[in-house]
Protein backbone atom coordinates (compact mmCIF):
# COMPACT_ATOMS: atom_id res chain seq x y z
CA UNK A 1 0.00 0.00 0.00
CA UNK A 2 3.34 2.50 0.48
CA UNK A 3 4.38 1.75 -2.51
CA UNK A 4 0.55 2.16 -4.72
CA UNK A 5 0.89 5.78 -2.70
CA UNK A 6 4.52 6.87 -3.43
CA UNK A 7 3.87 6.37 -7.54
CA UNK A 8 -0.10 7.59 -7.12
CA UNK A 9 1.93 10.94 -5.76
CA UNK A 10 4.27 10.57 -8.79
CA UNK A 11 2.26 10.03 -11.51
CA UNK A 12 0.16 13.05 -10.31
CA UNK A 13 3.08 15.31 -10.21
CA UNK A 14 3.81 14.69 -13.63
CA UNK A 15 0.55 15.63 -14.84
CA UNK A 16 0.19 18.75 -13.22
CA UNK A 17 3.59 19.61 -14.58
CA UNK A 18 1.98 19.78 -17.68
CA UNK A 19 3.80 17.14 -19.35
CA UNK A 20 2.87 16.04 -22.98
CA UNK A 21 0.13 13.26 -23.67
CA UNK A 22 2.83 10.51 -23.79
CA UNK A 23 3.88 11.47 -20.46
CA UNK A 24 0.85 10.99 -19.31
CA UNK A 25 0.16 7.25 -20.85
CA UNK A 26 3.77 6.39 -19.48
CA UNK A 27 1.76 7.80 -15.72
CA UNK A 28 -1.16 5.74 -16.24
CA UNK A 29 0.71 2.44 -17.25
CA UNK A 30 2.83 2.96 -14.71
CA UNK A 31 0.11 3.64 -12.10
CA UNK A 32 -1.81 0.49 -13.45
CA UNK A 33 1.30 -1.71 -13.38
CA UNK A 34 1.99 -0.67 -9.77
CA UNK A 35 -1.53 -1.18 -8.97
CA UNK A 36 -1.20 -4.66 -10.64
CA UNK A 37 1.67 -5.83 -8.54
CA UNK A 38 0.29 -4.48 -5.53
CA UNK A 39 -2.34 -6.90 -5.94
CA UNK A 40 -0.61 -9.47 -6.73
CA UNK A 41 2.13 -8.65 -3.42
CA UNK A 42 -1.04 -8.86 -1.65
CA UNK A 43 -2.41 -12.16 -3.21
CA UNK A 44 0.62 -13.84 -2.59
CA UNK A 45 0.97 -12.04 1.47
CA UNK A 46 -2.78 -13.65 1.63
CA UNK A 47 -2.05 -16.77 0.60
CA UNK A 48 1.12 -17.05 2.79
CA UNK A 49 -0.82 -15.41 5.20
CA UNK A 50 -3.17 -18.14 5.08
CA UNK A 51 -0.55 -21.31 4.59
CA UNK A 52 0.85 -20.22 7.70
CA UNK A 53 -1.97 -20.12 9.43
CA UNK A 54 -3.10 -23.36 8.45
CA UNK A 55 0.80 -24.50 9.56
CA UNK A 56 0.22 -22.77 12.21
CA UNK A 57 -3.49 -24.36 13.33
CA UNK A 58 -2.22 -27.93 12.25
CA UNK A 59 0.94 -27.71 14.26
CA UNK A 60 -1.47 -26.32 17.14
CA UNK A 61 -3.76 -28.67 16.73
CA UNK A 62 -1.08 -31.48 16.69
CA UNK A 63 0.29 -30.10 19.84
CA UNK A 64 -2.93 -30.64 21.65
CA UNK A 65 -3.91 -33.87 20.38
CA UNK A 66 -0.40 -34.57 21.97
CA UNK A 67 -1.10 -32.51 24.93
CA UNK A 68 -4.15 -34.59 25.30
CA UNK A 69 -3.21 -37.90 24.89
CA UNK A 70 -0.37 -37.13 27.47
CA UNK A 71 -3.02 -36.36 29.82
CA UNK A 72 -5.07 -39.41 29.09
CA UNK A 73 -2.11 -41.21 29.57
CA UNK A 74 -1.18 -39.53 32.95
CA UNK A 75 -5.00 -39.48 34.03
CA UNK A 76 -4.30 -43.40 33.63
CA UNK A 77 -0.92 -43.30 35.43
CA UNK A 78 -2.93 -41.95 38.05
CA UNK A 79 -6.29 -43.69 37.96
CA UNK A 80 -4.11 -47.17 38.29
CA UNK A 81 -1.78 -45.90 41.15
CA UNK A 82 -5.02 -44.41 42.64
CA UNK A 83 -6.24 -48.10 42.50
CA UNK A 84 -3.39 -50.15 43.19
CA UNK A 85 -3.07 -48.04 46.36
CA UNK A 86 -6.91 -48.20 47.26
CA UNK A 87 -6.54 -51.85 46.35
CA UNK A 88 -3.64 -51.52 48.79
CA UNK A 89 -5.33 -49.94 51.74
CA UNK A 90 -8.13 -52.53 51.30
CA UNK A 91 -5.54 -55.67 51.53
CA UNK A 92 -4.01 -54.44 54.67
CA UNK A 93 -7.69 -53.28 56.15
CA UNK A 94 -8.74 -56.81 56.02
CA UNK A 95 -5.30 -58.05 57.18
CA UNK A 96 -6.25 -55.87 60.07
CA UNK A 97 -9.13 -56.70 60.59
CA UNK A 98 -8.73 -60.40 60.44
CA UNK A 99 -5.77 -60.38 62.69
CA UNK A 100 -8.03 -58.44 65.19
CA UNK A 101 -10.83 -61.03 64.82
CA UNK A 102 -8.77 -63.65 64.84
CA UNK A 103 -7.02 -62.41 68.19
CA UNK A 104 -10.41 -62.01 69.88
CA UNK A 105 -11.51 -65.78 69.26
CA UNK A 106 -8.37 -67.33 70.35
CA UNK A 107 -8.81 -64.75 73.81
CA UNK A 108 -12.34 -66.25 73.80
CA UNK A 109 -11.02 -69.51 73.82
CA UNK A 110 -8.71 -69.18 76.62
CA UNK A 111 -10.94 -67.62 78.40
CA UNK A 112 -13.30 -70.16 77.90
CA UNK A 113 -10.83 -72.67 78.74
CA UNK A 114 -10.01 -70.99 81.83
CA UNK A 115 -13.67 -71.14 83.06
CA UNK A 116 -14.47 -74.41 81.72
CA UNK A 117 -10.94 -76.22 83.34
CA UNK A 118 -11.84 -76.26 87.43
CA UNK A 119 -15.47 -77.86 85.63
CA UNK A 120 -14.14 -80.40 83.92
CA UNK A 121 -11.22 -81.31 86.30
CA UNK A 122 -13.82 -82.05 88.77
CA UNK A 123 -16.01 -83.81 86.67
CA UNK A 124 -12.75 -86.10 86.39
CA UNK A 125 -12.11 -86.50 89.80
CA UNK A 126 -15.83 -87.73 89.99
CA UNK A 127 -15.23 -90.28 87.33
CA UNK A 128 -12.12 -91.30 88.74
CA UNK A 129 -13.09 -91.77 92.29
CA UNK A 130 -16.44 -93.79 91.13
CA UNK A 131 -14.25 -96.09 88.87
CA UNK A 132 -11.80 -96.50 91.92
CA UNK A 133 -14.57 -97.18 93.84
CA UNK A 134 -15.94 -99.66 91.71
CA UNK A 135 -12.81 -101.10 91.66
CA UNK A 136 -12.58 -101.36 94.86
CA UNK A 137 -16.17 -103.11 95.39
CA UNK A 138 -15.04 -105.67 92.42
CA UNK A 139 -12.01 -106.73 94.16
CA UNK A 140 -13.92 -106.88 97.48
CA UNK A 141 -16.71 -109.33 96.13
CA UNK A 142 -13.99 -111.51 93.38
CA UNK A 143 -11.79 -111.86 96.88
CA UNK A 144 -13.01 -115.16 97.74
CA UNK A 145 -13.04 -116.53 94.64
CA UNK A 146 -9.48 -115.50 93.65
CA UNK A 147 -8.61 -116.94 96.77
CA UNK A 148 -9.83 -120.00 96.06
CA UNK A 149 -8.52 -120.52 92.68
CA UNK A 150 -4.92 -119.24 93.92
CA UNK A 151 -4.92 -121.99 96.60
CA UNK A 152 -6.50 -124.39 94.08
CA UNK A 153 -3.41 -123.24 91.26
CA UNK A 154 -1.05 -123.98 93.94
CA UNK A 155 -2.25 -127.21 94.93
CA UNK A 156 -2.67 -128.32 91.31
CA UNK A 157 0.94 -126.30 90.28
CA UNK A 158 2.65 -128.51 93.31
CA UNK A 159 1.13 -132.23 92.11
CA UNK A 160 2.01 -131.16 88.25
CA UNK A 161 5.99 -130.61 89.84
CA UNK A 162 5.32 -133.60 91.86
CA UNK A 163 4.40 -135.59 89.02
CA UNK A 164 6.89 -134.08 86.73
CA UNK A 165 10.12 -134.77 89.05
CA UNK A 166 9.29 -138.03 89.58
CA UNK A 167 8.84 -138.92 85.28
CA UNK A 168 12.59 -136.76 85.33
CA UNK A 169 14.08 -139.41 87.58
CA UNK A 170 12.54 -142.19 86.01
CA UNK A 171 13.30 -140.98 83.05
CA UNK A 172 16.99 -140.60 84.17
CA UNK A 173 17.07 -143.74 85.71
CA UNK A 174 15.90 -145.81 82.70
CA UNK A 175 18.59 -143.49 80.82
CA UNK A 176 21.24 -144.81 83.47
CA UNK A 177 20.28 -148.47 83.15
CA UNK A 178 19.67 -148.26 79.21
CA UNK A 179 23.27 -146.28 78.84
CA UNK A 180 24.57 -149.04 81.15
CA UNK A 181 22.83 -151.85 78.73
CA UNK A 182 24.23 -150.30 75.70
CA UNK A 183 27.68 -149.96 76.79
CA UNK A 184 27.82 -153.67 77.52
CA UNK A 185 25.99 -153.92 73.76
CA UNK A 186 28.60 -151.54 72.26
CA UNK A 187 31.85 -153.99 73.07
CA UNK A 188 31.15 -155.74 69.63
CA UNK A 189 30.89 -152.76 68.08
CA UNK A 190 34.22 -151.42 68.60
CA UNK A 191 36.11 -153.35 66.26
CA UNK A 192 34.69 -151.60 63.16
CA UNK A 193 33.75 -148.04 65.17
CA UNK A 194 36.53 -147.52 67.34
CA UNK A 195 36.09 -147.51 71.16
CA UNK A 196 34.62 -143.34 70.78
CA UNK A 197 32.31 -144.29 67.64
CA UNK A 198 34.94 -142.20 65.88
CA UNK A 199 35.81 -144.66 63.17
CA UNK A 200 34.55 -145.55 60.24
CA UNK A 201 33.82 -149.02 59.54
CA UNK A 202 35.65 -150.63 57.03
CA UNK A 203 36.60 -147.06 56.01
CA UNK A 204 33.32 -146.78 54.41
CA UNK A 205 31.16 -145.72 57.07
CA UNK A 206 29.65 -142.41 58.28
CA UNK A 207 30.90 -141.52 61.81
CA UNK A 208 28.38 -142.76 64.25
CA UNK A 209 29.65 -140.87 67.57
CA UNK A 210 27.77 -137.53 67.62
CA UNK A 211 24.32 -138.35 66.44
CA UNK A 212 20.85 -138.49 68.65
CA UNK A 213 19.69 -141.57 70.46
CA UNK A 214 16.58 -141.29 68.15
CA UNK A 215 18.63 -140.98 65.13
CA UNK A 216 20.68 -143.94 65.72
CA UNK A 217 17.29 -146.07 66.99
CA UNK A 218 15.56 -144.96 63.82
CA UNK A 219 19.11 -146.53 61.13
CA UNK A 220 19.89 -149.66 63.20
CA UNK A 221 15.67 -150.51 63.07
CA UNK A 222 16.26 -150.10 59.35
CA UNK A 223 19.18 -152.31 59.27
CA UNK A 224 17.71 -155.52 61.32
CA UNK A 225 14.61 -154.55 58.77
CA UNK A 226 17.35 -155.11 55.45
CA UNK A 227 15.78 -151.37 54.30
CA UNK A 228 18.85 -149.55 54.85
CA UNK A 229 21.90 -150.03 53.00
CA UNK A 230 24.67 -147.36 52.97
CA UNK A 231 27.99 -147.81 51.48
CA UNK A 232 27.02 -151.63 51.18
CA UNK A 233 27.08 -151.84 55.03
CA UNK A 234 23.70 -153.22 55.09
CA UNK A 235 24.09 -157.20 54.78
CA UNK A 236 27.40 -156.67 57.64
CA UNK A 237 25.16 -154.42 60.17
CA UNK A 238 21.73 -156.65 59.36
CA UNK A 239 23.93 -159.35 60.76
CA UNK A 240 24.83 -157.53 63.73
CA UNK A 241 21.54 -156.17 64.92
CA UNK A 242 19.66 -159.15 64.06
CA UNK A 243 19.93 -160.70 67.08
CA UNK A 244 19.04 -157.52 69.53
CA UNK A 245 15.27 -156.55 70.46
CA UNK A 246 13.85 -153.15 70.54
CA UNK A 247 15.32 -152.68 73.97
CA UNK A 248 18.41 -153.66 73.17
CA UNK A 249 18.52 -151.13 70.38
CA UNK A 250 16.95 -148.20 72.53
CA UNK A 251 19.85 -148.72 75.04
CA UNK A 252 22.65 -148.96 72.73
CA UNK A 253 21.60 -146.12 70.49
CA UNK A 254 21.22 -144.47 73.91
CA UNK A 255 25.17 -145.07 74.96
CA UNK A 256 26.71 -144.15 71.48
CA UNK A 257 24.92 -140.47 71.69
CA UNK A 258 27.17 -140.15 74.76
CA UNK A 259 30.34 -140.91 72.43
CA UNK A 260 32.37 -138.11 71.11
Amino acid sequence: MKNLTLISVAAAALLMSGCGEEAKKAANHATEAAVQTTKEVAHTATEKTKEVASEAAQTVADKAAEATEAVKEKATEAVDAAKETAGEVVEAAKEKATAAVEETAQKAVETAKEVAAPATEAKETAVETAAQAQEAAAAVEAAPAEAEAAAKEATEVTEAEAEKAVEEKTQEAAAAVDTAAGEALFVKCKGCHGANGTTKALGKSEVIAGQSAAELEAKLHEYKAGTRNVTGMGAMMKGQVAGMDDAQIKAVSAYISTLK
